[in-house]
Parts: C-alpha cells; structure tokens; sequence
C-alpha cells in the first residue's frame, strides 16, 4: 500500500481547505504561501488561558495520573493557581528578564508554574530532565545553564536532581521544589498561598527558551517571544474546521518544542484537555502509555516515529485496546522524525477492523526555531514522507542549490527572532530576505499538482559523498531503508562518507523482534537477520546509483544511549554522535574483510 489506495474509506479529520499561493523566480526558485486567515490570533501565551477561564472555567484543561485516577485542573482552577504562584514567585524576587531554569517532567504543576514565570516576563527553559537526572553527564547541564544564565531554578524532585542542583555552576540561586525540597529550597505549595498576580506579559517578551538538539553543534537556546507562541498555535488551529475541543493523550517532553508548543499550547488553544502521559516511545517503557490509551480515547493523537513503532504491535495484539484507541480519533499525527510507510499500513490494518475506517495520518515539519510547526498535512491523508504545505500566514522558499535540489527556508510570525545572546548565531541563521535556513532539501510529492505537498529530500548537512565522489542523500536513504526493512528496524545510522559504499547500523524494534524469536539475542537470529536482509534487498532492487544503494549493514544488539544524547526525547538519532560513540562498530562495516555479523550485498 502507498497510501493512496482510493477504495479506503478515511474518517473526516476536519480540516479547513487547502489554501496556496505559488510565485516562481528567475532563478528557479519557488514562494509558496498559505493565505488562509489566522483564526483567534493571541497576543500572549497567557491570553487563550484567561480566555477559556473565563468562557468554560470548569472544563478539564491538564490532567496526570494520580494513583489509579487522574488529578486535574480546570481552566478556572488553572488561572486561579497561576496567578497565585506568580505572586510567590514575584515575592521571591523573580521577574524578566533572568530566565527560569526547569529541571523537571510533564506535569500538571509544572505547566502551572511555567505559566507562572511567563506571565511575569519571566522566560521559561526547560530542559530535557536527562540532563540532570542521577547518572547523567552534567556538563551539558553545564553547558545549557552558560547558554540560559537562569536567575532561578524550578524542580519537579529535588532529591532526584540532587547532584545537578548542588553543582557550582546553580549555586545561589532560589529553587522552587514540587517534592523533597531541601534546606533552604522553598516549597511549590507555599508559593500557592501568595496573594494573586495578574499577567504583565507583553506580546514581545521572551516566553520560553529552548534548546536546540545539537545534532548540528553545541546547543543553542532558541528565543520564543510571547507573540511566536500564542501565534503558532492559533497557526495550527486554523488548519481545522472543528467546532469540538481536541482531547490528547501526550507524552511529548516540554524540553522541546513540539510537546511545549504544538501540543500544550495547541490543546491550550483549542480549549481542549491534555492527559499528560508519562510513558517513553522506548521499548519497555510503553505500559504506561497503553495503560492511559485504554481509558482516554483521544480525537488527536501526535506520537513520534519511535513511538508509533511501539504502539502498533499493542494495537495489532489487543482488541479491546484498538476499539478504544480509534473510537474517536480524528487525526493521527507523527513528528521528529520520519516514520515508515509500513507502520502506517499496519496501523490502518488495525484501525479498520477496530472501527471500518482508515484514520487520516498527518505529519508536521519544522523545527525549534520555526515554532516548530512551518508545513503539515492538513488534508486526509495516508501517505507517509510528506512535509505538507505552509501552515497559515507562512511563507516557503524553495532554492535550486549546487546539486540540483531545493534547499527549504520559511517566514512567518511564528519563526523565532533568533537565538540567545548569540547575535552572530542569528546572523547567520536568516538569507537577505529574512527566511530562516534549516538546511533541508524538499521536492515535491507531485511535481504537476504542487498542492500534493512537499517531501523532505534530506537534511544537507548530513548528505556526504563516497570516495567515488558519489552523493549519499543520508536523510532520505535512511527513511526508505527503514521502511523498506519493515517492523524489524526501528532505526539506523546512516555511514561511509569516504568509503566505496553505503554502511548502515541498524538498530532493531525489540517488541517486534518478538513475534520472530523467542532468542535472547535477537541481532543473531536467524529468523530476524533474514527479516533485516530481505528488506534491504527490496531496498536495493529500487535503489538508484551507488549513492542510493546499501552496500553493507550491521544488525546491533544493544538499544541508542539516551543519557549521552545518541537518542534524543523525541526519539530522534543523532547520527552524527552515534557514529562518534560506535566508531568501533563503523570500522567493522568498511573493514577489508568483513566479519561473519556484517551483511553484504552485492560485493564481488
């Protein structure tokens, strides 16, 4: 299946019409903008809270779990907390423009202090809780803290983040602690018994600091003003023609934008409800994530890749589960990083015999310094690879680079005026028109119906050439390889820069591993390593020129290393580090004579 199959009848996602404006340059260049209006537009972060608050003020907004419940918070409550932890925090002398350093997960408390803080002026940087967590390497701690200059520090767990929190470089700074606060710490609860602050946040405030993944460099922190977050998700929610309020289920870390931003601050938007889920898109970390799907039946559900991977083996292996799960689901949406065409059939597989229906697949593109959000799909859809079209009020610039492809570059007012005290940074961030550069590369999913949308053509950066002077498209390669593998892979480095060919180290999906072997050791299983091979020789049989081809491969045993940053929360590779820390590994790929674990394909 391609995801086209016209005989598939797909439930109505209601979305608003497709809307695009295209320009053609001279120089082969393309403009394409979305001019449909942008509905609701905020000025604040703050503003669709009181909004709601006022207009449904006992409506569920955040929920966690408590127990075997959920505890809550309405939108009136929610307001009444935030004013209330706005004013402790403005007695502890918290105030803009020092920023606020968060060590802690998704939870209900930590949205209501992030709010807090913002609604002070104050910006909010979480920080991925890996950084701090007993056992992590602090210097990226250390590193993230250079970058931000906090001027105060909120944790979910003191006792969990001792050892980042008694570091030289947090020393003196106030903390505010959820639970097992130390000496001298004060206590969450105690700034709730402030007299109420209302919000003094001006549209052109830094609301949140983000840090970028790193995969390109050191991290840097990404400036969201007020005006780029409120924004975005009124961008997000205009794509839709849906009067009813979304419900999600969402594990997607806040250290990030695309759970801080697309999700909590789209739900936010909407007026919808979040169920915080505290599941990981990790083999043997998704009970949790299962457990919350069987009671909430969401009509939006975003996961990335990783996750998805997860998830449609519970789905295919528990009836029950799928009825609840696609009951009301509307949208079904992945982000982070590509997923494969045949997760996407096994998931539709499921979801027609759960309730006769294929459920439209959306994908969202962008990045941290874009909102996240600059294309999506925002049409029914089961096809898997697509960038989308420009959100609302946002315009993309296609341009022909040296080697024939077209680099992706966007304006909008969600795009981030740029980064943290880093104005050379910035510089070099943005063209002579203002468009800021991720250097990616798109091309069309149709070249004679541009409404069909983009498809990402590899990240540029990542693209090398083999010691033929051949390119490898690393981005795109490693997509369709993964895919073409099946269930069986979950993820691979993509290697051979300066070498005769394409490498790759595959990483397998476990839980998949399973319905294949009851081994211990499923990268020497017979029954998987044939699973691995057949795929890459459908690969291959497809694959055009030595630079598209997979000339060897190495199934590996062990899971990516999240405390280092080989994986990251959104369940991304970071290839380049993973070829740093297995370079042993790459070394067995290109030796001169291969040992008995690599696979090798059509070599003389």
């Amino acid at each position: 299946m391609d995801g086209s199959d016209p005989r598939l009848s797909i439930r109505d996602p209601r979305y608003a019409p497709r809307n695009l404006t295209v320009e053609r340059r001279d120089d082969g260049g393309l403009i394409l903008f979305n001019p449909t209006p942008i509905r609701d537009p905020r000025a604040t972060a703050l503003d669709a809270l009181q909004h709601w608050a006022a207009v449904r003020p006992g409506q569920m907004w955040l929920a966690e779990r408590s127990g075997d419940g959920w505890r809550g918070v309405t939108f009136g409550e929610a307001l009444g907390q935030v004013e209330a932890l706005a004013g402790g925090l403005a007695g502890l002398g918290v105030g803009r423009p020092k920023p606020m350093l968060v060590l802690a997960r998704n939870g209900v408390d930590h949205a209501l202090i992030a709010f807090a803080a913002m609604s002070l002026g104050v910006p909010v940087a979480a920080v991925s809780p890996q950084y701090g967590l007993a056992g992590a390497d602090l210097t990226r701690l250390a590193h993230a803290v250079a970058v931000i200059q906090p001027g105060s520090v909120f944790t979910d767990d003191a006792a969990a983040f001792a050892g980042a929190l008694a570091a030289d470089f947090l020393a003196g700074l106030p903390v505010v602690a959820l639970r097992n606060a130390r000496p001298g710490d004060v206590a969450f609860a105690d700034l709730l018994k402030a007299a109420p602050q209302a919000s003094i946040a001006h549209p052109d405030d830094i609301a949140k600091l983000l840090l970028t993944s790193g995969s390109t460099g050191r991290p840097k922190a990404v400036i969201c003003l007020h005006r780029n977050v409120a924004i975005t998700a009124a961008q997000v929610a205009s794509c839709y023609d849906d009067p009813e309020p979304p419900v999600v289920v969402n594990q997607a870390p806040w250290s990030h934008s695309l759970g801080a931003n697309a999700i909590l601050q789209m739900v936010l938007q909407r007026g919808g409800t979040h169920y915080i889920d505290a599941g990981q898109p990790v083999a043997g970390r998704t009970a949790e994530t299962v457990r919350n799907l069987r009671e909430i039946a969401p009509t939006y559900h975003n996961m990335v890749p990783a996750g998805w991977d997860l998830l449609v083996g519970e789905l295919e292996a528990d009836e029950a589960l799928a009825r609840t799960f696609f009951s009301r689901v509307r949208v079904l949406q992945y982000g982070g990083a590509a997923l494969g065409q045949s997760t996407c059939d096994r998931i539709q597989a499921v979801a027609r015999r759960a309730c006769g229906e294929a459920i439209s697949f959306a994908s969202g593109y962008g990045a941290t310094e874009t909102g996240p959000t600059a294309t999506n799909v925002h049409w029914p859809n089961l096809r898997m690879g697509l960038m989308g079209l420009p959100l609302p009020g946002t315009s993309v610039k296609l341009v022909p680079d040296a080697t024939g492809k077209l680099e992706f570059r966007v304006k909008g007012p969600q795009v981030s005026p740029g980064y943290f005290n880093a104005p050379e940074a910035t510089a070099a961030a943005f063209d002579e028109e203002g468009f800021y550069r991720l250097g990616d590369a798109a091309r069309f999913a149709d070249p004679d119906d541009i409404r069909e949308g983009l498809v990402f053509d590899g990240r540029l950066s990542e693209n090398f050439k083999l010691s033929s002077g051949t390119f490898v498209i690393a981005g795109a390669l490693r997509v369709a390889a993964v895919s073409a593998i099946g269930g069986a892979a979950s993820d691979a480095v993509v290697c051979g820069e300066g070498q005769a060919g394409v490498g790759l180290l595959i990483f397998l999906s476990k839980p998949f591993c399973r319905t294949l072997t009851t081994s211990d050791d499923p990268a020497h299983d017979p029954a998987v390593i044939a699973a691995v091979r057949e795929g890459l020789v459908r690969y291959n049989a497809g694959a055009k020129g030595g630079g598209g081809r997979v000339a060897r491969a190495l199934i590996l045993a062990d899971e990516p290393h999240a405390a280092s940053g080989e994986i990251t929360d959104k369940g991304y590779i970071n290839q380049a580090l993973a070829r740093t820390r297995r370079a042993a590994d790459v070394a067995r790929l290109f030796a001169p004579t291969p040992d008995n674990d690599i696979l090798v394909f059509g070599e003389s």
